[in-house]
């Protein structure tokens, strides 16, 4: 009996080996990819309104990995899949992602990602529904990258409408949520959850397109459909598949720290691409939120309940 605790307890709080080659590529695409993304939206919102952009985005991404799959054999989901979802996708790409480039019409596109810092805090709240908390080490790292995120807000970066801040904590909750909630649900296995909330996610946007969205496409330019591509290909495709992995091998706040690191990236873009000078509170905040990041990279542990997906 001694034996089997101790077996259990060590697959519980088996260190994380961050040396792990394809976790550490994983992590490696989430932090700088979705960090790029907020870039890529600002330049394609020239042409598309945000929620046709972001439609496209992902019916495209969802539509392409969908019949790769099909063509390698893999089985379409159930009905009951489809509906979950559905159900997930609308959480993930609706809600966030269409939240966060809707948003971008009043929030600067360098500090959109800003907001969605916030997404560790937020899947630890929901984590906290299914009784799964965090190590306390883990608490150190959160607290800290929050901090952080509170110095670059006083630092005057995030100068948004209301309306558009709004936007982007509750795209950032409905991603914590989301990516919480799909861990205790049937859905499709490997890379068929992410085709089929793409495509779920994709074809609920472009229902609220049609509903609410007067704006029309304007001039159709190819910087607007390069970034489209990127954001299909790379941010949804790509980093898609590596964020659903990193759910399944590592724990949810070490998996959802890009949030943390992906406002760097979108700050340096803005640098080098828009022009932007940062105060000297906000160059504090950057490294402030890098010190809580790689508390979590380093102080980081497995845990297997509630992680196959």
């Amino acid at each position: 009996m001694n034996a089997a605790r101790r077996l259990v307890s060590s697959r519980v709080t088996r260190p994380l080996h961050v040396t792990e080659i394809p976790v550490a590529l994983a992590l490696v695409a989430v932090y700088l990819i979705w960090g790029s993304t907020y870039l890529a939206v600002r330049i394609a919102l020239a042409s598309f309104p945000p929620l046709l952009l972001s439609s496209l985005r992902f019916l495209l991404a969802g539509g392409l990995l969908y019949l790769v799959l099909r063509g390698r054999g893999v089985p379409t989901p159930s009905p009951g899949q489809w509906v979950w979802a559905a159900i997930i996708g609308g959480f993930l790409f609706c809600i966030c992602q269409g939240g966060v480039a809707f948003a971008q019409q009043w929030v600067p596109s360098g500090f959109a990602a800003i907001g969605i810092a916030t997404i560790p805090l937020w899947t630890t709240l929901f984590l906290g529904i299914w009784r799964q908390w965090p190590h306390r080490r883990e608490w150190f790292g959160l607290v800290i990258g929050f901090v952080g995120v509170l110095l670059l807000n006083m630092g005057g970066a995030f100068r948004a409408s209301p309306t558009g801040a709004a936007l982007v904590l509750v795209a950032a909750a409905s991603w914590g949520l989301g990516s919480v909630w799909k861990s205790h649900l049937s859905i499709p296995a490997g890379l068929m959850t992410n085709a089929a909330e793409m495509l779920a996610g994709g074809a609920l946007l472009l229902f609220f397109h049609l509903l609410v969205e007067r704006q029309q496409p304007g001039p159709i330019t190819l910087p607007a459909i390069g970034a489209i591509l990127y954001l299909a290909v790379f941010g949804g495709i790509i980093v898609y598949s590596a964020y659903v992995y990193l759910l399944r091998r590592i724990s949810f706040p070490l998996a959802t720290s890009y949030a943390y690191v992906n406002p760097l990236v979108a700050v340096g873009l803005g640098l080098g691409l828009g022009g932007e000078r940062p105060s000297l509170m906000e160059l504090l905040a950057l490294v402030v939120i890098l010190v809580g990041a790689g508390c979590l990279l380093l102080k980081s542990r497995e845990r297997t309940s509630g992680k196959a997906v």
